[in-house]
């Protein structure tokens, strides 16, 4: 069988003021180096993540930190593009909330949806200030049992970094889950902090950013678990 080296998408712009960008490097040497899963990566910012043929022939999708995005459409398309196709798929942070965004338009037919940090007087806001901020917090995330999030993180509890200001509005979360979405991890107060789709073949979203975990001499959890799909993928497309 020919092996071909998977190729991710990261998508978002990229900024040195940005920790979590900072970090992507040294996170796929530790992949390659720690975990032997070497991916070929690619920064597509978000002004060209929507056109036409953009994300072909990727074997997996993460949508980074950075809101607002310069282009919400391209990181909308991104989401869209890896839900539809069944590509694996890792939002983090604004990755999270436009995964939350694009599926509340697209999915749920809330064709009003807007992100309130983009569009703070409009109606039908799906994502929304938090209470507190998250910005350079630490704290719990209780992962609900038997799904792909504690696969993943193989445990049901964990300590996660985050830094935000929005999240889901709990308005909506009933007309999210009656339309496939799961959220199988929240906080203490019971705020959500991950969702998934049941049925794709890796669809993940975390209000934290794993990027931030650690030293950075290991990948997440996480990380490891998209980049370990985005091999299945490659493999699956020979």
């Amino acid at each position: 069988m020919t092996y071909l080296t998977p190729r991710i998408a990261l998508v978002g712009d990229r900024s040195p003021a940005v920790r979590s960008h900072a970090r992507i490097p040294g996170l796929l040497d530790a992949l390659a180096t720690r975990d032997q899963l070497v991916l070929d990566a690619y920064w597509i910012p978000t002004e060209d993540a929507g056109a036409p043929g953009a994300l072909d022939g990727f074997d997996a999708i993460w949508l980074l930190p950075g809101s607002p995005y310069r282009n919400e459409d391209g990181a909308l398309a991104a989401v869209r593009t890896a839900r539809e196709r069944g590509i694996p798929f890792l939002g983090t942070c604004a990755g999270f909330q436009h995964a939350v965004l694009e599926y509340a338009r697209n999915v749920c037919g809330l064709g009003d949806a807007v992100h309130g940090e983009q569009h703070p007087d409009r109606d039908e806001q799906v994502v929304v200030p938090l209470t507190c901020s998250l910005v350079g917090h630490e704290g719990p995330v209780a992962i609900t049992p038997g799904t792909l999030a504690e696969r993943v993180l193989g445990t049901t509890r964990t300590l996660e970094r985050y830094h935000c200001a929005y999240g889901l509005n709990a308005d909506y979360l009933d007309r999210l889950r009656a339309h496939g979405m799961r959220f199988s991890g929240a906080d203490e107060s019971g705020e959500v902090r991950i969702l998934e789709l049941p049925g794709h073949p890796f669809f993940l979203a975390s209000l934290f950013q794993p990027e931030l975990s650690g030293d950075g001499t290991r990948a997440h959890a996480m990380i490891r678990a998209l980049a370990a799909a985005a091999v299945a993928h490659a493999g699956a497309t020979v």
